[in-house]
């Protein structure tokens, strides 16, 4: 099994309302675990964890989206790369 993290740092004032957005439209995802912000660390974060059996299924996840059901995330998602700053990928095993 794998676990991903895509982390955004994200402007001040925006991680909550990047959170929020996240969540109401990925939560639906059979994949998806979290969405959780800082309390430590570096501030303003957002971090998305999604969990696949493998890398396999990882790759397959994002093959499978129907062109519809891209635009569709598309269109709910308009904005938000205005509400950060940078972002980073982590996929971890677990064992």
């Amino acid at each position: 099994m794998i676990i991903v993290h895509d982390i955004f740092v994200c402007k001040p004032g925006n991680a909550s309302k990047l959170a929020k957005l996240c969540k109401e439209h990925m939560s639906s995802q059979k994949e998806f675990v979290n969405i959780m912000t800082d309390m430590t660390g570096q501030f303003n974060r957002v971090i998305i964890v999604t969990k696949y059996e493998n890398l396999t299924g990882y790759e397959k996840s994002w093959e499978s989206m129907s062109e519809e059901e891209m635009k569709k995330m598309q269109e709910a998602m308009k904005g938000y790369t205005e509400m950060y700053l940078t972002g980073s990928r982590e996929i971890y095993r677990v064992w």
